[in-house]
């Protein structure tokens, strides 16, 4: 045999070997069961019950429930009626002895006004930061009708009922009519404003005549008082001192807690402080004027009826709530600053 044959021979017979060992089943080892591959870290043994839920809640991203919601109060009445859904109006009606017809406010750099045009009004509010996210919650506005002092107020009892207030409250102004207020130029129009602005409402106050008290009282008294705030000038000026009167900085909280279903009883008081600081503006512009100015006592007749709000205490005698001269002089020498402006209050 050739060395060729030999080797063709030897190929044939590796060949049928590979054939063989192909044609055998092929037996494959047992593998282990291996369960689902957990997702995200795993849970330690020593953890807690309650850390162990909380920790599967986050791996599975399930939302906690909730907080039960705190029962309602039954404390839930407020005065007035609702006169559409969640706003409620309130009217109430104070004796007031006014003595003349007209305002002359030359002293305080402003021309005479008919005391029936005149409009005190006064907001409460949810914060005093201003801008698109504080609103009115209660307007409040008083003007003298029927030998009295007519005192309207709208609350608002949930925030879908805003509009309707802006209405309601743009419907108590005619052309002629002139603000009153109390730093009114520099919060409270400016933030009705913007709610009018929100609200896409034509805005009716910009268009009228407006007198804010505070800057006539700041250009008189700032160096006599120790400051210029409406307690402060009701206090030296008209004799009204609040003894059980709900702060301004808790009226938010009061208001907020009636919409979770909280009592009314801070919200009713909330309601009280709106109409004092009415009276106190309409009495502190009678104050104000040029016959008051010149020692006139106009407003002691109607003394009672300012502070006719429950916890309002009246405090001095009837000759010296507006300061004459000779009182004011005494006055500030007792608190050791200068003497007050020869004009008196």
């Amino acid at each position: 045999m050739t060395a060729l044959a030999s080797k063709l021979a030897g190929l044939r017979r590796q060949a049928g070997a590979v054939g063989e060992a192909a044609a055998q089943p092929r037996v494959e080892a047992p593998r282990a069961v291996v369960g689902p591959r957990a997702v995200g870290p795993a849970v330690p043994a020593g953890m807690s019950r309650e850390a162990t839920i909380a920790q599967l809640r986050t791996l599975l991203k399930i939302r906690a429930p909730s907080i039960p919601a705190a029962p309602r109060s039954i404390d839930r009445a407020l005065p007035g009626d609702e006169i559409a859904h969640g706003l409620r109006y309130h009217e109430q009606w104070v004796p007031w002895a006014a003595a003349g017809d007209t305002l002359p406010l030359d002293g305080i750099g402003q021309a005479q006004v008919a005391r029936e045009h005149v409009l005190a009004f006064d907001t409460e509010t949810t914060g005093l930061a201003g801008g698109t996210g504080t609103r009115a919650f209660m307007i409040g506005a008083a003007d003298w009708r029927g030998g009295g002092l007519r005192i309207r107020q709208l609350c608002i009892t949930r925030l879908a009922a805003e509009e309707a207030m802006l209405d309601a409250f743009a419907g108590w102004l005619q052309p002629d009519t002139v603000l009153l207020s109390y730093n009114g130029k520099s919060y409270d129009r400016p933030l009705l404003s913007t709610r009018y602005r929100l609200a896409r409402m034509a805005d009716p106050l910009p268009a009228l005549r407006h007198v804010d008290l505070l800057h006539p009282m700041r250009r008189r008294y700032r160096s006599v008082w120790p400051n210029c705030r409406l307690a402060t000038a009701e206090r030296e000026l008209l004799g009204v001192l609040r003894e059980d009167d709900l702060p301004g900085a808790e009226a938010p909280g009061a208001w907020l807690a009636y919409l979770r279903g909280g009592s009314a009883s801070k919200l009713r008081r909330v309601g009280l402080h709106n109409a004092q600081d009415l009276r106190s503006l309409c009495g502190l512009l009678e104050a104000l004027q040029d016959k008051a100015v010149e020692g006139l006592q106009l407003y002691g007749s109607h003394r009672s009826e300012i502070a006719s709000t429950e916890g309002v205490d009246v405090r001095g005698s009837d000759a010296n709530m507006c300061g004459s001269p000779a009182d004011t002089a005494n006055t500030a020498r007792r608190r050791g600053r200068r003497k007050f402006p020869p004009t008196g209050c």
